[in-house]
């Protein structure tokens, strides 16, 4: 699991660094929103671990700007600001949970270990197709950027059974039976659709193996 830790105070920098490290987790540590910001533009993270009052981009604007570019990763915020208001500000701005200094580092792990369990959670119902799309199961629909994409039908269906199939190869014959509940259309009615649906996705997710298929293979995020 890989967490960004922005904390500018360096002995609990320090102390928080070498105690997730032992736990097994990678960090990247700063002690500046601004770094930290600039960061974030190039690397993904499971998680990031937050302090409000630091140099340059406090912990609230950090959040801000991430959502602006769609960045919605879980957010547990570490702080002294004990003020209502700002504790508020921190869950309303999407924050998963407000740790308050000072704590022991055995608490923040097992904050840091629920969330974990909850993002398992959330990725047995949100099927990751590419950096930008995901398909959430449980509401049938497509996302890009955290926003619904609509498509008709049948173009959904196909996204779903290929996404349900992720990294197998999908036949016409295949997708006949599933897609199109077995209905005697021809293979170039279904080629034609999946050619109009690949011209749709704003991402190129969707493999076509001539000769044989379509499949999505399975989205790695970077490192």
């Amino acid at each position: 699991m890989k967490i960004l830790l922005l904390e500018d105070e360096m002995m609990l920098q320090t102390s928080i660094n070498e105690y997730l490290n032992d736990m097994g987790y990678r960090v990247s540590v700063f002690g500046d929103g601004q770094e930290a910001l600039n960061n974030l533009e190039k690397n993904e993270y499971d998680l990031l671990l937050l302090d409000i009052n630091v140099p340059a981009i406090d912990g609230l604007q950090l959040v801000s700007k991430l959502k602006q570019t769609n960045n919605y990763t879980p957010t547990i915020f570490i702080s002294a600001n004990t003020d209502i208001s700002t504790i508020s500000k921190a869950f309303d701005g999407g924050a998963i949970d407000y740790l308050k200094k000072p704590f022991h580092l055995k608490e923040l792990a097992i904050r840091i270990q629920k969330e974990i369990e909850n993002i398992q959670k959330i990725k047995l119902k949100h099927i990751s197709l590419s950096k930008s799309y995901s398909l959430v199961v449980d509401e049938n629909c497509l996302y890009f950027n955290r926003e619904v994409q609509l498509l008709t039908n049948k173009k959904f269906q196909i996204v779903k059974y290929l996404a349900q199939n992720i990294g197998t190869i999908i036949t016409i014959d295949t997708l006949r039976i599933y897609v199109w509940d077995s209905e005697p259309i021809g293979d170039a009615t279904i080629r034609a659709e999946m050619s109009r649906l690949k011209k749709e996705l704003k991402e190129d997710f969707i493999k076509n193996i001539k000769g044989v298929g379509y499949t999505i293979d399975r989205y790695i995020p970077r490192v």
